[in-house]
Protein backbone atom coordinates (compact mmCIF):
# COMPACT_ATOMS: atom_id res chain seq x y z
CA UNK A 1 0.00 0.00 0.00
CA UNK A 2 1.06 3.66 -1.18
CA UNK A 3 2.09 5.73 1.36
CA UNK A 4 -0.23 9.47 1.42
CA UNK A 5 2.44 12.23 1.03
CA UNK A 6 0.71 15.52 1.02
CA UNK A 7 1.49 17.96 -2.05
CA UNK A 8 4.52 20.57 -1.30
CA UNK A 9 2.24 23.75 -1.49
CA UNK A 10 -0.36 22.81 1.33
CA UNK A 11 -0.45 24.04 4.77
CA UNK A 12 -2.14 23.43 7.94
CA UNK A 13 -3.27 27.19 6.89
CA UNK A 14 -4.08 26.68 3.47
CA UNK A 15 -8.05 26.15 4.58
CA UNK A 16 -8.27 29.14 6.31
CA UNK A 17 -6.84 31.19 4.24
CA UNK A 18 -9.80 29.72 1.51
CA UNK A 19 -12.03 30.22 4.15
CA UNK A 20 -11.67 33.75 4.18
CA UNK A 21 -11.19 33.97 0.89
CA UNK A 22 -14.49 32.52 0.00
CA UNK A 23 -16.13 34.58 2.69
CA UNK A 24 -15.08 37.88 1.44
CA UNK A 25 -16.33 36.92 -1.57
CA UNK A 26 -19.72 36.41 -0.38
CA UNK A 27 -19.93 39.68 1.40
CA UNK A 28 -18.70 41.20 -1.44
CA UNK A 29 -21.30 40.18 -3.79
CA UNK A 30 -23.90 40.68 -1.32
CA UNK A 31 -23.08 44.52 -0.83
CA UNK A 32 -22.92 44.52 -4.17
CA UNK A 33 -26.34 42.94 -4.47
CA UNK A 34 -27.80 45.45 -2.03
CA UNK A 35 -26.58 48.73 -3.48
CA UNK A 36 -27.45 47.69 -6.97
CA UNK A 37 -30.92 46.61 -5.72
CA UNK A 38 -31.20 50.13 -3.95
CA UNK A 39 -30.10 52.27 -6.88
CA UNK A 40 -32.57 50.72 -8.91
CA UNK A 41 -35.28 51.57 -6.83
CA UNK A 42 -33.93 54.71 -5.79
CA UNK A 43 -36.25 57.75 -6.43
CA UNK A 44 -35.72 61.50 -6.97
CA UNK A 45 -38.11 63.80 -5.01
CA UNK A 46 -38.53 66.95 -7.02
CA UNK A 47 -40.33 70.23 -7.06
CA UNK A 48 -42.16 71.15 -10.46
CA UNK A 49 -39.36 73.17 -11.56
CA UNK A 50 -36.27 70.84 -10.53
CA UNK A 51 -38.20 68.53 -12.49
CA UNK A 52 -38.64 70.39 -15.44
CA UNK A 53 -34.92 71.75 -15.53
CA UNK A 54 -33.76 67.92 -15.24
CA UNK A 55 -35.93 66.49 -18.00
CA UNK A 56 -34.23 69.02 -20.43
CA UNK A 57 -30.81 67.35 -19.76
CA UNK A 58 -32.03 63.86 -20.07
CA UNK A 59 -31.08 63.12 -16.51
CA UNK A 60 -34.51 61.90 -15.77
CA UNK A 61 -34.83 59.05 -18.30
CA UNK A 62 -35.97 56.08 -16.98
CA UNK A 63 -36.17 56.86 -13.59
CA UNK A 64 -38.80 56.54 -10.71
CA UNK A 65 -39.42 59.64 -9.28
CA UNK A 66 -41.06 61.52 -6.74
CA UNK A 67 -42.73 65.18 -7.04
CA UNK A 68 -44.61 67.23 -5.84
CA UNK A 69 -47.01 70.85 -6.45
CA UNK A 70 -50.18 72.40 -6.28
CA UNK A 71 -53.13 70.72 -8.23
CA UNK A 72 -54.43 73.53 -10.58
CA UNK A 73 -58.39 72.68 -10.19
CA UNK A 74 -59.56 74.14 -13.37
CA UNK A 75 -57.47 71.50 -15.24
CA UNK A 76 -58.79 68.49 -13.86
CA UNK A 77 -60.48 66.24 -16.34
CA UNK A 78 -61.71 62.63 -14.98
CA UNK A 79 -62.94 59.49 -17.36
CA UNK A 80 -65.18 57.71 -15.68
CA UNK A 81 -65.23 54.84 -18.52
CA UNK A 82 -61.33 54.61 -18.58
CA UNK A 83 -60.74 55.96 -15.13
CA UNK A 84 -58.09 58.38 -16.12
CA UNK A 85 -57.18 61.32 -14.39
CA UNK A 86 -55.71 64.10 -16.09
CA UNK A 87 -55.19 67.72 -14.27
CA UNK A 88 -51.19 70.00 -13.64
CA UNK A 89 -49.47 70.81 -10.75
CA UNK A 90 -47.97 73.73 -10.48
CA UNK A 91 -44.55 74.25 -8.62
CA UNK A 92 -44.10 75.37 -5.10
CA UNK A 93 -40.84 76.29 -3.28
CA UNK A 94 -39.72 73.08 -0.74
CA UNK A 95 -36.92 75.90 1.38
CA UNK A 96 -39.27 76.21 4.60
CA UNK A 97 -38.23 80.07 4.31
CA UNK A 98 -39.33 81.04 1.52
CA UNK A 99 -42.59 79.05 2.43
CA UNK A 100 -42.54 81.28 5.27
CA UNK A 101 -41.77 84.27 3.68
CA UNK A 102 -45.00 83.37 1.94
CA UNK A 103 -47.18 83.29 4.59
CA UNK A 104 -47.11 79.03 4.72
CA UNK A 105 -47.81 76.25 2.90
CA UNK A 106 -51.93 77.23 1.92
CA UNK A 107 -51.02 80.64 0.74
CA UNK A 108 -47.54 79.18 -1.39
CA UNK A 109 -50.41 76.53 -2.73
CA UNK A 110 -52.57 79.35 -2.99
CA UNK A 111 -49.64 81.77 -5.24
CA UNK A 112 -48.68 78.67 -6.97
CA UNK A 113 -52.06 77.99 -8.41
CA UNK A 114 -53.00 81.55 -9.58
CA UNK A 115 -49.69 82.56 -10.78
CA UNK A 116 -49.53 81.89 -14.61
CA UNK A 117 -46.29 81.94 -15.38
CA UNK A 118 -45.24 79.68 -12.49
CA UNK A 119 -43.38 76.05 -13.92
CA UNK A 120 -46.45 73.18 -14.91
CA UNK A 121 -46.82 69.72 -15.50
CA UNK A 122 -49.30 67.70 -17.02
CA UNK A 123 -50.13 65.07 -14.81
CA UNK A 124 -52.19 61.69 -16.02
CA UNK A 125 -53.26 59.04 -13.55
CA UNK A 126 -55.13 56.06 -13.55
CA UNK A 127 -57.40 55.20 -10.97
CA UNK A 128 -60.00 56.51 -9.02
CA UNK A 129 -60.68 60.40 -8.83
CA UNK A 130 -59.13 60.88 -5.06
CA UNK A 131 -61.81 62.62 -3.05
CA UNK A 132 -59.52 65.28 -1.72
CA UNK A 133 -58.22 65.98 -5.72
CA UNK A 134 -58.95 69.72 -5.49
CA UNK A 135 -57.98 73.13 -6.26
CA UNK A 136 -54.97 73.96 -4.23
CA UNK A 137 -54.14 70.36 -2.61
CA UNK A 138 -50.84 69.93 -2.37
CA UNK A 139 -50.38 66.75 -4.63
CA UNK A 140 -47.30 63.93 -3.99
CA UNK A 141 -46.60 62.05 -7.00
CA UNK A 142 -44.72 58.97 -7.58
CA UNK A 143 -44.19 57.87 -11.01
CA UNK A 144 -42.15 59.02 -14.09
CA UNK A 145 -41.36 61.23 -16.59
CA UNK A 146 -42.68 60.27 -20.24
CA UNK A 147 -41.01 61.80 -23.75
CA UNK A 148 -43.58 63.99 -24.26
CA UNK A 149 -42.76 65.33 -21.05
CA UNK A 150 -46.02 64.03 -19.07
CA UNK A 151 -46.19 62.77 -15.87
CA UNK A 152 -47.43 59.53 -15.48
CA UNK A 153 -48.30 59.03 -11.67
CA UNK A 154 -48.49 55.78 -10.60
CA UNK A 155 -48.92 56.52 -6.84
CA UNK A 156 -51.18 59.81 -5.85
CA UNK A 157 -50.98 61.72 -2.35
CA UNK A 158 -53.31 64.59 -1.78
CA UNK A 159 -53.19 66.99 1.19
CA UNK A 160 -56.27 69.39 1.33
CA UNK A 161 -54.41 72.85 2.47
CA UNK A 162 -57.18 73.50 4.93
CA UNK A 163 -55.97 70.89 7.16
CA UNK A 164 -52.65 70.64 6.70
CA UNK A 165 -50.66 73.76 7.54
CA UNK A 166 -46.93 71.66 7.57
CA UNK A 167 -44.17 72.32 5.42
CA UNK A 168 -43.31 70.59 2.54
CA UNK A 169 -41.32 67.67 2.36
CA UNK A 170 -37.61 68.08 2.08
CA UNK A 171 -36.22 67.98 -0.92
CA UNK A 172 -32.95 65.82 -2.57
CA UNK A 173 -30.35 67.54 -3.44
Amino acid sequence: MEEYTPLENSSPDGGKVKFFIGGGLIIAAVIYLIASSATANAQYFLTVQETLEKSQTGELADRNLRISGAVVGDTIEYEIETLTLRFEVAHVPAENEILEEEGGLAAALHRAVEDPDRPRIDVVYQGAKPDLLQNEAQAILTGYLDQAGVFQAEELLLKCPTKYEGAVPEQSP
